[in-house]
C-alpha cells in the first residue's frame, strides 16, 4: 500500500484546490497539513552563510541553507532545499533571535547581524575565516552596528579572544 507523502513536490499540486492551502510564492503552495500550516512549532533558525546574506553581510551564496537547532532537538527533514544543519546549545539559542518576512504573511526565524557575525567566528574553521572576517567588516560599516553587543555576545558564545582580535585588526584599517 502506498502512502502519500505530503512533502513530495507534485503531492500537493495533485491535490484539489480547496485542500491544497494558500499560496506562499511562485511555484510554492503551503498544504493545509503542513506543520507551519496547523501552528507546529518549528525551532529550527537561520544560521550562518544563509543569515549573513540576509542581513548582507556576504556576497556568498550558500550552497544549502543553513539551519540551527537545538542540541537535543531532532533536526527537521527537509528534501528541498538542501540543507545543513548545525546544533547550537539550548541555553543560548534564543539569544539574538529575530524573524523576517521571507514571503507575504510568511515569518522566518534569523539570528540577528551581531548573532550572524559571532556565530561565523564561532563556526570559522568549518566555514573559513575568509568569510567570518568579511561579515565582521561589513558589519562595523554599517550606521546600525553596535560593537558593545556583538563583544557581550561573544563573551557569552565563548568566542570572546578571537573576535576581540578581529575587531581590533578591522578598526585598525
Amino acid at each position: 500500500m502506498q502512502h502519500f507523502n505530503p512533502w513530495h513536490r507534485l503531492g500537493v499540486h495533485c491535490l484539489p484546490p480547496s485542500r491544497r492551502g494558500p499560496r506562499v510564492s511562485r511555484g510554492s503552495i503551503r498544504a493545509s497539513f503542513t506543520p507551519g500550516a496547523t501552528g507546529a512549532r518549528w525551532s529550527s533558525s537561520l544560521v550562518a552563510c544563509s543569515a549573513a546574506a540576509v542581513h548582507d553581510l556576504t556576497d556568498e551564496l550558500p550552497l544549502a541553507v543553513q539551519v540551527a537547532v537545538p542540541t537535543r532537538q531532532r533536526p527537521p527533514q527537509i528534501a528541498f532545499p538542501p540543507t545543513v544543519t548545525f546544533r547550537f546549545d539550548a541555553a543560548n539559542f534564543e539569544l539574538g533571535l529575530s524573524s523576517v518576512e521571507a514571503a507575504a504573511g510568511e515569518r522566518v526565524r534569523i539570528y540577528g547581524a551581531p548573532r550572524t557575525v559571532v556565530d561565523l567566528m564561532r563556526l570559522r574553521h568549518r566555514l573559513g575565516e575568509p568569510l567570518a572576517h568579511g561579515a565582521l567588516r561589513r558589519y562595523l560599516r554599517r550606521p546600525d552596528a553596535q560593537p558593545a553587543q556583538l563583544m557581550a555576545l561573544a563573551r557569552t558564545l565563548d568566542v570572546y579572544g578571537p573576535v576581540q582580535v578581529a575587531l581590533d585588526v578591522a578598526s585598525a584599517g
